[in-house]
């Protein structure tokens, strides 16, 4: 059989939806067609328009297939969603949007039988962020639901059962701050158990796994070939990292920059995880455990730089160096690392919004954050920087000299589309990260980072 060339991706955001036409040999989109993904108002509470979005992939398919061909078709969404299906495989109850706060009114309860935080990685989070926290409250507001329920699914999978029939979740779903997974045991964690639904959790499989062709019906309204396979799916955090397990060898972390920093540690130390240090167990696409530690480091760049350009000057460096001007954390306080801690600038008074030297101490402060998400999640070997702050030299030098390891930035198609077509098969056209040089001043970065682990009493 020749290998598929051309993917259909189906990618699920929070705010958009979106099909993605990958050409695997380049890694490439040749077609891209989006849409809101609406959030309907109930009731019975609001949920997702999930035929809306069909309709919309339905239409999509047809016409990439008409326009270019579709081999084959893969899925990745966002996580904290499940779909629960009736005998019959359609759905029993629309989709909960995880926004909804339905599920805190009864957080007290479902407290009190939530695994602990050791067995699952999954830390206690808002609203119905935590799938289990759905599930329960969504039971006792309709008491018919569970014996309605004859299927429990994560939401890649939703999508691609209706493609295929094919009853599955995926690892990297179920690892996803669920409380239904016990990551470092591979296996469903005690919740199941006491939600009673062991016998309706959809069979947890690899996100490489091939479910099977496309159902007839499928075949006939699209024009696709009735042998189009279908990929298990994956959950979007962890398409990302996908590319980085194909294309690395042995121990290694990816920092992935964005709103969110979250770092990920492939084969570093065994570390405990503290919840509060925002701290969590992810699950990779190979169903590997993988210590992870997060800040919101774009948003705190946006707080600091308040949508001023960077620009920094040697006189800047050297000045900065010189009275060792620090921000210390924490900017956004309610998340990371050091959650609760107010920020404060030390080493002088605050400088200028818009200044090269206010930029450059943020450029540190976000690489010294960074460095030790990196810490906590037992990071060895190097480091991968993706996303926006890859392109900042600043970040990547003191990064390397903080931790004394190497760095390296992926200017590569890394998104959530791509890491889900290379489900189907790694491509030359994935380029190496490249090795960022040490810094001229790595003596006198590393001598700056120990001065501000000091100021917060790490040292």
């Amino acid at each position: 059989m020749t290998a598929p060339r051309h993917i259909a991706v189906i990618d699920i955001g929070k705010t958009n939806a979106k099909l993605a036409l990958v050409d695997l040999p380049t890694l490439t989109e040749i077609a891209v067609i989006t849409r809101p993904n609406h959030v309907m108002p109930g009731p019975p509470w609001p949920h997702f328009d999930t035929e809306g979005t069909w309709n919309f992939l339905l239409d999509g398919l047809r016409q990439f297939h008409r326009d270019h061909r579709v081999d084959a078709i893969s899925a990745t969404t966002h996580g904290a969603s499940a779909a629960l299906l009736g005998p019959d495989g359609n759905l029993a109850a629309p989709i909960l949007d995880y926004e909804h706060d339905g599920p805190g009114t009864c957080a007290d309860v479902y407290d009190a039988i939530r695994p602990p935080f050791v067995q699952t990685g999954s830390p206690r989070l808002t609203n119905g962020l935590n799938v289990g926290a759905q599930l329960h409250w969504q039971f006792l507001v309709d008491p018919s639901l569970h014996a309605r329920t004859a299927h429990i699914l994560t939401y890649p999978q939703y999508w691609t059962h209706r493609l295929t029939g094919v009853i599955a979740s995926d690892v990297t779903s179920m690892g996803c701050h669920t409380d239904l997974w016990a990551p470092r045991e591979a296996r469903p964690s005690d919740l199941i158990d006491t939600l009673d639904i062991a016998g309706k959790i959809a069979p947890v499989r690899k996100s490489t796994d091939i479910l099977g062709p496309i159902l007839p019906d499928i075949a006939a309204a699209t024009g696709l070939a009735r042998d189009t396979p279908v990929a298990c799916g994956i959950h979007d955090s962890n398409a990302s990292l996908y590319p980085h397990i194909l294309g690395q060898q042995g121990t290694f972390s990816v920092v992935s920059t964005g709103t969110w920093v979250i770092v990920m540690a492939m084969g570093g130390q065994d570390v405990t995880l503290d919840p509060a240090r925002d701290m969590l167990m992810n699950v990779n696409a190979r169903g590997e455990a993988v210590p992870s530690a997060r800040f919101m480091g774009g948003r705190e760049f946006e707080l600091i730089q308040q949508g001023h350009p960077i620009s920094i000057s040697t006189e800047d460096v050297n000045s900065v160096l010189a009275d060792s001007l620090m921000l210390l954390p924490a900017v956004e306080s309610s998340t990371g690392p050091f959650q609760g801690h107010p920020m404060r600038w030390a080493g002088g008074t605050e400088p200028e919004t818009g200044s090269g030297r206010r930029a450059l101490a943020l450029s540190w402060y976000l690489a010294l954050m960074s460095g030790t998400c990196l810490d906590l999640a037992g990071a060895n070997g190097p480091t991968i920087v993706e996303g926006p702050f890859a392109q900042n030299p600043w970040y990547l030098t003191m990064l390397a000299a903080a931790t004394g390891r190497p760095v390296r930035a992926s200017r590569s198609a890394t998104g959530t589309s791509f890491g889900a077509a290379l489900l189907f098969g790694a491509t030359d056209a994935l380029a190496k990260p490249e090795e960022v040089a040490p810094a001229a001043n790595a003596i006198e970065l590393a001598n700056y980072a120990r001065e501000w682990r000091a100021a917060l009493g790490l040292e």
